[in-house]
């Protein structure tokens, strides 16, 4: 099958229709033939900021002609094990998704699938032989978005809110607090998460509250916080995309996840048959392009000359390998 936007139900029922009983044993293939076939299965639509950067990346090398590329948007995690063994009877070579919430089920379907390879989102280690992990270690323009943040705000509060308090969310959260604290030391943080990769509303009322309560400046780690900030004519950071386009009077920066140096590299090895289970996050970082802060646009001159010449000058201290971004992965508090 080529790349189509289909529904998840047509999606599942292509795979239906041209499966095939791959052997459950054995290595992976010595090497690959021709385009590489790839499957997608995330559990959110492909809108949603998080997975939209592992599709994008991905239509891209179908585009380039690289790969044959189907997916399947909003599986239930009851349902992600029997559309992870559907595209490996298929013939799907390699597999992308995100299984923070089905890790013990989709390494069982790795290990009874060994000739097929695995690339998963997931907060764990990889596998042996055929299961990777990645995760969006946008921690560095996180940071710079932050210091960005920090120089904005006039009431000094800062509201943040995220889906789930886990690893690949509460790093970015911390990274971003960090780089606000180093340009304004006054700042405090009010902090909560909805319980959701995906639930706008619910995100835009937990933004109008943390408004109501001085927040002039909101991190939006989820969709729907942007919109509360452009209604209550506040300021916004974005996160894993630009949204400035769609919203050029409030989002001021963003964090940007480019997953095209990770895609790459695992069709790369299916290709050559030296694909391996290996974690991908490093290179979701700025040193392998994975990573950047969005061009301020709209901003560029809103922003005060000193903190974009300190964003600056750490951003270039960062990429020197000069500046290290810590790793924080424990769950971040309001401190107000």
């Amino acid at each position: 099958m080529g790349v189509v936007g289909m529904t998840r139900r047509a999606v599942l029922c292509g795979v239906a229709a041209v499966a095939f009983a791959a052997a459950a044993g054995g290595s992976l293939p010595a090497f690959a033939q021709g385009k590489v076939k790839v499957a997608g299965i995330y559990t959110v639509p492909i809108e949603q900021q998080w997975v939209s950067r592992i599709h994008v990346a991905l239509k891209a090398a179908a585009d380039r002609g690289d790969i044959e590329y189907v997916w399947a948007e909003s599986v239930a995690n009851t349902d992600y094990e029997r559309v992870m063994r559907q595209y490996a009877e298929a013939g799907q070579q390699l597999v992308f998704g995100e299984v923070f919430g089905v890790e013990r089920a989709a390494r069982a379907v790795a290990k009874d699938y060994p000739k097929t390879a695995f690339v998963m989102g997931s907060s764990f280690k990889p596998q042996e032989p055929n299961f990777s992990v990645f995760d969006n270690y946008i921690q560095e323009p996180a940071y710079l978005s932050g210091m960005v943040a920090g120089g904005m705000t006039k009431s000094n509060v800062i509201g943040m809110v995220g889906g789930y308090p886990i690893p690949e969310v509460n790093r970015l959260m911390n990274a971003f607090m960090e780089g606000a604290k180093e340009v304004n030391p006054q700042v405090k943080f009010s902090v909560s998460f909805i319980g959701s990769w995906f639930d706008p509303p619910k995100a835009k009322e937990a933004a109008f509250a943390m408004i109501d309560r001085g927040a002039d400046v909101m991190y939006a780690e989820r969709f729907g916080v942007s919109d509360a900030a452009k209604e209550r004519k506040v300021l916004a950071i974005g996160n894993v995309i630009d949204t400035q386009p769609q919203y050029p009077e409030t989002v001021v920066a963003s964090a940007l996840w480019h997953m095209e140096p990770s895609v790459e590299r695992a069709i790369a090895a299916v290709k050559a048959g030296s694909y391996k289970a290996e974690d991908y996050g490093p290179y979701s970082m700025m040193a392998h392009k994975g990573s950047s802060l969005a061009p301020l646009g709209t901003f560029e001159a809103k922003i005060p000359d000193a903190v974009k010449a300190k964003v600056k000058e750490r951003e270039q201290q960062i990429r020197d390998g000069k500046f290290t971004v810590k790793v924080n992965d424990a769950e971040p508090k309001s401190t107000m």
